[in-house]
């Protein structure tokens, strides 16, 4: 009997030890017991940082082990830039203007390249117009620039 005695109660040990595992066991992986009240949760999304990607390129310029001769490079042809053709700078100055009493159309008189000219407005002479103009100033263009001048005395 005394066997017995030890045998009930080392199987009475391990049920325990197996009951306490079991437990633990269906406890983790059952749901929770707690009630969690609704709330409303945002997640603030942050942009991704993205690496940036490290390039490389490989120069393949070594010696061919058939041939024994170094590759040849190509040479890229080189274009020369097209130029403007820019105009030299003329020599304008600006020396009066007449108008009649009355009228709004006023003659300027304008020296270019050393050549007096009598200008109206909007009239153009040797590739010269003036665009507009006052007792005291005058827009001119010639060959897409525009400058003002003032009188000279």
């Amino acid at each position: 009997m005394k066997n017995k005695k030890k045998t009930y109660l080392l199987l009475l040990v391990v049920l325990a030890i197996w009951g306490i595992l079991g437990f633990r066991i269906i406890a983790t992986l059952g749901p929770s017991e707690e009630v969690q009240s609704p709330t409303k949760t945002v997640a603030l999304e942050q942009p991704l940082t993205l690496k940036k990607r490290d390039t490389f390129s490989i120069n393949a310029n070594y010696r061919d082990p058939f041939l024994g001769t170094l590759p040849k490079t190509k040479k890229k042809a080189k274009t020369p830039k097209k130029k403007s053709p820019i105009a030299p700078k003329r020599s304008i100055a600006y020396h009066g203007s007449v108008a009649q009493n009355g009228s709004k159309s006023r003659l300027f008189f304008v020296w270019v390249d050393n050549q007096q000219y009598i200008f109206e407005k909007g009239k153009s002479i040797d590739g010269v117009t003036v665009v507009s103009g006052t007792k005291e100033r005058i827009k001119v263009t010639y060959a897409g620039h525009t400058e003002t001048h003032i009188l000279k005395e």
